[in-house]
């Protein structure tokens, strides 16, 4: 294992990464993308909700830094804020909905930090979605559950989306 090589909230706010890494209390974090069966429905997802999102009365956001405690800022694939939200270049209040696309590189360890960054800092839900499976599991603070039904719903009711609308392939 290399050795690491701490860098601070300022110098991570002040770089671009190619793609965007996120940035763990000093430490910066390669996102996993690049393959189609994780591209695809990352596109196709977020396609779907931005058409929708005048009437969500939110924006669809790709890629977006959210700031989750004042040195960490992880990098959903896609995440949902309110219209009504702080406007600002990073994210520092709960978006409405953080989602997660699997890719084959993640680890359900790597992956439980996350969400649990994403549940602590007050996002409601986070939606984890697995292109392989065809599996989407939901987060809240209560506890997690595998999706069964052809529609995935937010707990509010607000966004729901069809499951074959998204995995086409």
């Amino acid at each position: 294992m290399g050795a690491t090589t701490l860098i601070s909230v300022e110098e991570y706010l002040a770089s671009t990464y190619r793609p965007d890494k996120e940035y763990l209390s000093g430490v910066l974090l390669e996102c996993n993308m690049g393959e189609r069966d994780h591209s695809r429905p990352q596109t196709d997802l977020s396609t779907w909700l931005n058409r929708r999102s005048k009437m969500l009365q939110a924006i669809v956001l790709v890629e977006q830094r959210v700031q989750v405690n004042p040195d960490r800022f992880r990098v959903p694939d896609i995440c949902v804020v309110d219209r009504e939200s702080p406007e600002g270049q990073i994210i520092t209040h709960p978006p409405v909905l953080c989602i997660e696309i699997l890719s084959r590189s993640d680890t359900m360890g790597e992956m439980q930090e996350r969400i649990d960054d994403y549940l602590r800092f007050g996002v409601p839900e986070v939606w984890v979605w697995n292109p392989r499976s065809r599996k989407v599991w939901i987060y809240t603070a209560e506890g997690a559950h595998e999706v069964k039904e052809p529609v995935v719903r937010s707990k509010d009711g607000r966004i729901e989306v069809p499951l074959a609308d998204i995995f086409t392939e």
